[in-house]
């Protein structure tokens, strides 16, 4: 029913003022529904984003998405909400067409297409891909990834939850560990969004993974290595949580999934 619906009365008692009123009062009555909903629809795609864009020491990708692997939610910027699923590996639609060089040491972090604007942990993990295979086709399965960074948040003076990175369009550096092995990696980087996360399945995965090449690395044996999925549970502390628990003890706050190797 559009704009013109008020000339579609049969009631023949109604004025043409008064025909005309109710005409009018329908069409802005319609136009500010589709407002109302155009900007909350405008406001929900930018409270979400994607990280298209690797950046190795200062220096970014060429474009988005050549070496990071396009993500299904390119378009919608929709996060996961489930943690157990396969997208919460790599959420890749497609593969990227490059390998990045990243020396071991090297500082990461990624180009934000919106503020990482929700409180919660940004993660790094790295897994190496299989002798005989390229990181250029390698989907990353099974027990090889290992965590990197993670960060923790803190309460500032006015008793106000912070996290590293937040609010930036892009997310907080790490380090590549010095003693990394040489050879192809995938790169997965994470941002756990847990302002929905007192309900089970709210709290909402923002991930991409980079195909990397590692050079100049040591003789490290990085672990604990587990699965993506199969790392995190959906009712783990660090997913399922209130934050408002923590505003006593901010570091207390435990991220989900295995112990940080720094090498």
């Amino acid at each position: 029913m559009g704009c013109n619906a008020g000339s579609n009365y049969k009631n023949r008692d109604i004025s043409p003022v008064m025909h005309q009123a109710s005409s009018n009062w329908y069409c802005h009555h319609c136009n500010m529904k589709l407002l109302t909903g155009l900007l909350l629809a405008a406001a929900t795609a930018q409270a979400h984003y994607t990280f298209p864009r690797l950046v190795v020491n200062g220096k970014a990708e060429e474009k988005d998405w050549s070496v990071t692997r396009r993500t299904k939610n390119d378009n919608t910027k929709q996060g996961i909400e489930n943690p157990t699923v396969g997208d919460i590996r790599c959420y890749s639609s497609s593969n990227a067409a490059n390998i990045a060089e990243v020396p071991a040491g090297a500082t990461i972090h990624y180009i934000s297409t919106q503020q990482v604007n929700h409180p919660g942990p940004t993660q790094y993990y790295l897994a190496k891909v299989p002798a005989g295979q390229s990181a250029k086709t390698w989907d990353g399965s099974g027990a090889v990834w290992f965590k990197i960074h993670t960060t923790k948040p803190a309460v500032d003076k006015n008793k106000q939850m912070t996290w590293p990175g937040q609010n930036e369009y892009k997310t907080v550096n790490a380090t590549i560990p010095k003693a990394t092995p040489d050879g192809e990696y995938l790169l997965r980087v994470e941002h756990i969004a847990l302002h929905m996360a007192m309900q089970a399945n709210k709290a909402q995965f923002y991930l991409s993974c980079s195909q990397v090449k590692i050079t100049g690395g040591g003789n490290g044996t990085p672990g604990p290595l587990v699965s993506l999925p199969g790392a995190y549970k959906s009712s783990d502390p660090g997913i399922l949580v209130d934050l408002n628990k923590y505003l006593s003890a901010p570091d207390t706050y435990q991220p989900p999934g295995p112990a940080v190797w720094s090498g």
